[in-house]
């Protein structure tokens, strides 16, 4: 059984990288590179390197390189030295997945056609940010990278777990996107610094929308039978917690339990048919981690 799920777990992952990276070729390929816009990473450091070299290379017999070094081919060259870092810092059950979401990200840049979508440079901005956004938060969800400075991100977050992986990403990105003004327009580097700011909204969302759930907190004088369904019907665990109510003076047993956005109703329903006067009180928590839920890293 555990050995099933683990393949299970595996599968997604793969699937969750492949699809992932696609959408960040698609983003690359079809706004960033076509329209310059360097919106930070090792990509974005390669879309700059690319048209820096263009007048370097346009007169070179190499067909593939008359348009400056592909941004493909770049960002593969400099990730070599980052994956070795990492390697040494986290080692090879880390950097395999890794490797993997890089390669698949390479092999899109390199298949997928540079074409320019729209001329609009907000809709550019919109388009690219969403699709990268949400094709950086599907792999960072496999505890992967696509190598450079999602690697780089990864490695200091270990350090400050407080900063979200995404933010560390925009700071770092936004440092790069600056280097962009040696190659491109100031209109591009206000474009480009939108671009980083989407991403990472859409990225965290992402991440942090694959570990939201609901706590409740339910005070009443049934909880035994209320308790009783919750875990029978509903298959999640309940904790009862001794409280006094400060006005009555009495003790009474509150009950707390994490569930699933979409098991709300049903808590609800499970609650007040046993009793209507029940006092509940139902919040947001940003991250769940244990049976059920997230597994913990490691285990």
């Amino acid at each position: 059984m555990i050995k099933r799920a683990a393949e299970k777990l595996k599968i997604k992952d793969v699937l969750l990288i492949i699809l992932g990276t696609f959408l960040m070729g698609a983003a690359i390929n079809f706004v960033f590179d076509p329209v310059g816009l360097d919106v930070g990473g090792v990509s974005g450091l390669a879309i700059v390197i690319k048209y820096a070299s263009v007048h370097v290379l346009e007169a070179t017999d190499i067909a593939f390189l008359k348009d400056g070094l592909p941004v493909w081919l770049t960002s593969l060259i400099l990730n070599i030295p980052l994956f070795a870092i990492s390697f040494a810092k986290k080692g090879m059950r880390y950097i395999a997945k890794t490797v993997f979401a890089t390669l698949a990200l390479t092999f899109w840049t390199y298949i997928l056609p540079i074409i320019s979508m729209t001329d609009d440079m907000i809709l550019n901005c919109i388009v690219g940010g969403v699709l990268s956004g949400v094709g950086i938060g599907m792999v960072l969800s496999t505890m992967a990278t696509t190598g450079g400075t999602d690697m780089f991100s990864a490695i200091v977050h270990d350090k400050f777990r407080h900063i979200s992986i995404p933010v560390i990403l925009a700071i770092t990105d936004g440092i790069i996107v600056i280097l962009g003004f040696t190659v491109f327009k100031i209109e591009n580097i206000i474009y480009a610094i939108i671009v980083v700011f989407l991403v990472s909204k859409i990225s965290d969302t992402i991440l942090e929308g694959l570990k939201f759930a609901k706590m409740a907190f339910i005070i009443s004088e049934k909880t035994n039978a209320i308790s009783t369904e919750i875990m029978d019907n509903m298959d999640r665990g309940v904790t009862g917690i001794r409280v006094k109510g400060m006005y009555s003076g009495t003790d009474k047993q509150m009950l707390f339990c994490v569930v699933s956005k979409k098991q709300i109703p049903l808590l609800k329903d499970i609650v007040y048919r046993h009793d209507k006067t029940a006092f509940m009180v139902i919040a947001d928590a940003r991250e769940v981690m244990g049976e059920g839920f997230a597994e913990v890293a490691g285990k």
